[in-house]
């Protein structure tokens, strides 16, 4: 099992920055990637940004290329998502999850934690 734990989202006003937490914590080592997912009210989770666990590839929706950034440390096991410049449109429940490796899906989820964007 994994256990994934984010923080750090909160009301912020349009232009500001916002860095996102992932600790992840059990079986790690079967981790072959990470990702960070959102869901706008209404609307469908959708795909954010991934990492792999091991070599540091990453991996971003066209959307958010520029602004959004991911990271890890492996040492504390913890995966980062820096979101810049950020737009109402952000809003969003934003969750980060965990790949298996010989997984072709993302198995393990967080509760996940609020931005929200003020105009």
């Amino acid at each position: 099992q994994v256990q994934l734990v984010e923080s750090g989202g909160g009301l912020v006003q349009a232009g500001a920055s916002l860095r996102l937490s992932c600790a992840v914590s059990g079986r790690t080592f079967s981790i072959h990637a990470m990702g960070w997912f959102r869901q706008a009210p209404g609307k469908e989770r959708e795909f954010v940004a991934a990492i792999t666990w091991s070599g540091g590839s990453t991996y971003y929706t066209d959307s958010v290329k520029g602004r959004f950034t991911i990271s890890r440390d492996n040492a504390k096991n913890t995966v980062y998502l820096q979101i810049n410049s950020l737009k109402p449109e952000d809003t969003a429940v934003y969750y980060c999850a965990a790949n298996e490796a010989g997984s072709v899906q993302y198995d393990y989820w967080g509760q996940g934690t609020q931005v929200t964007v003020s105009s």
